[in-house]
């Protein structure tokens, strides 16, 4: 316990630090695919520190990097990952602090800066206490978690979970709905499969003043988007959580004219298998079959994105352990399920996982915006708790054997 409440002194001590390298990735923000500057300066702090096999253009901007234990204990062969994600978003910065984004229609706003950073913060404090495990930390900075299909899937398939073989993986997100200084950690599934669809629709076009000689698909369109609201409500599991919302509905210019065709456009968040597969069978069967019934065709296509995260209960207990070192039981949240979408998933698929979130909003910080709006910040005090947490949990995992 001696070691667990140093990591946490530590994390405190380290801050400064994390907070310029955080500042600087907020001020240089790279979109998707293109976070070549980031993946240099994540590589040249890898070096600095010590890291060890330190691979880099994986899955183009992809970054790994080996912290070996050197102590003596029961997790010599294991090895656990930890990851951060380092993607900004098409979005333009309206904050006025000094780190603003430099690259104008580009920001951070859903905190992988913040990651990037902890995660070389977590980095540093494992290197400097080797000798208080055995085993491997396998450190993965991953791109394009934003945009489909994601940098996870693509480092998987290149091998990241192998040579060594990783037994657990660990991610972590900021949050700005949770205060600061407050750590969430959630069981089973605990962020949702996010799939799209978009379903257009063929009528007749026509003049307005004359409905009667045209097939009208935007009245179509509203008989099928209104039946969309009934999948959830009336062929759902009540006890279960699903999500169906049509978010575009595009048809005609003119005001007399009947157009041809519409376009609906949506998502749907499922948390288990069965419901996925569910919806996506009912929507192509509603939305054909309503525009059949009243004289038009309808073609559904439906995308399916990431799946759902799905927490190993004995690898939340132990992040669970962990964070009451790091912040306290008053400060712990049971995490409740989101419908939000994370490519951590993938990792989550192959191996035992945890992926749990990091308080970082503060009115008083101004932080408490949302992710992904145009003055997201985070509250950067609440970065060393996911440090300390992250580094703890990784040690106690390689201490267990």
């Amino acid at each position: 316990m001696v070691t667990l409440a140093r990591i946490r002194d530590d994390a405190d001590e380290i801050l400064p630090g994390v907070v310029a390298d955080r500042r600087y990735l907020h001020e240089n923000p790279e979109l998707g695919f293109q976070e070549f500057n980031t993946a240099r300066f994540v590589a040249d702090r890898l070096e600095s520190l010590g890291v060890e096999d330190i691979r880099t253009g994986i899955n183009v901007t992809g970054i790994t990097g080996l912290i070996r234990g050197t102590g003596a204990g029961p997790g010599e062969d294991r090895v656990v990952l930890v990851r951060a994600d380092m993607d900004a978003l098409p979005i333009l910065e309206t904050n006025k602090v000094d780190y603003r984004s430099k690259n104008d229609g580009v920001m951070h706003a859903c905190g992988h800066d913040a990651h990037t950073a902890m995660l070389l913060g977590v980095t540093r404090l494992l290197l400097d206490r080797r000798d208080k495990f055995s085993g491997t930390v396998k450190v993965l900075f991953q791109p394009s978690e934003e945009a489909g299909p994601g940098g996870a899937k693509g480092m998987i398939e290149e091998g990241v979970l192998e040579n060594p073989r990783v037994d657990t993986v660990l991610g972590l997100h900021v949050s700005s709905r949770l205060d600061t200084g407050r750590i969430s950690v959630g069981d089973g599934p605990i962020m949702a499969a996010a799939d799209s669809f978009k379903i257009t629709i063929q009528g007749k076009g026509g003049h307005g003043a004359y409905p009667h000689t045209a097939v009208d698909p935007v009245v179509i369109g509203s008989h099928i988007v209104v039946a969309l609201q009934t999948l959830v409500s009336r062929e759902v599991d009540p006890t279960d959580q699903a999500v169906v919302s049509a978010c575009a509905f595009k048809a005609g210019e003119a005001f007399n004219v009947i157009p041809d065709t519409a376009m609906l456009g949506g998502t749907v968040r499922t948390f288990v298998a069965k419901n996925r597969d569910l919806l996506e069978t009912r929507l192509n069967e509603l939305a054909t079959g309503i525009a059949s019934a009243m004289g038009g065709t309808a073609t559904v296509e439906y995308s399916r994105g990431y799946p759902s995260v799905i927490n190993d209960q004995e690898t939340s207990d132990l992040v669970r352990e962990a964070a009451r070192e790091v912040v306290g039981e008053d400060n712990l949240d049971m995490g409740k399920p989101r419908m939000g979408a994370e490519d951590f998933s993938y990792f989550a698929l192959e191996r035992p996982g945890c992926f749990f979130n990091v308080g970082t909003g503060s009115e008083a910080k101004d932080s408490q915006w949302a992710h992904h709006h145009p003055r997201f910040d985070v509250d950067e005090d609440g970065m060393a708790q996911g440090i300390a947490t992250m580094a703890t949990a990784a040690v106690m995992r390689l201490n267990q054997g």
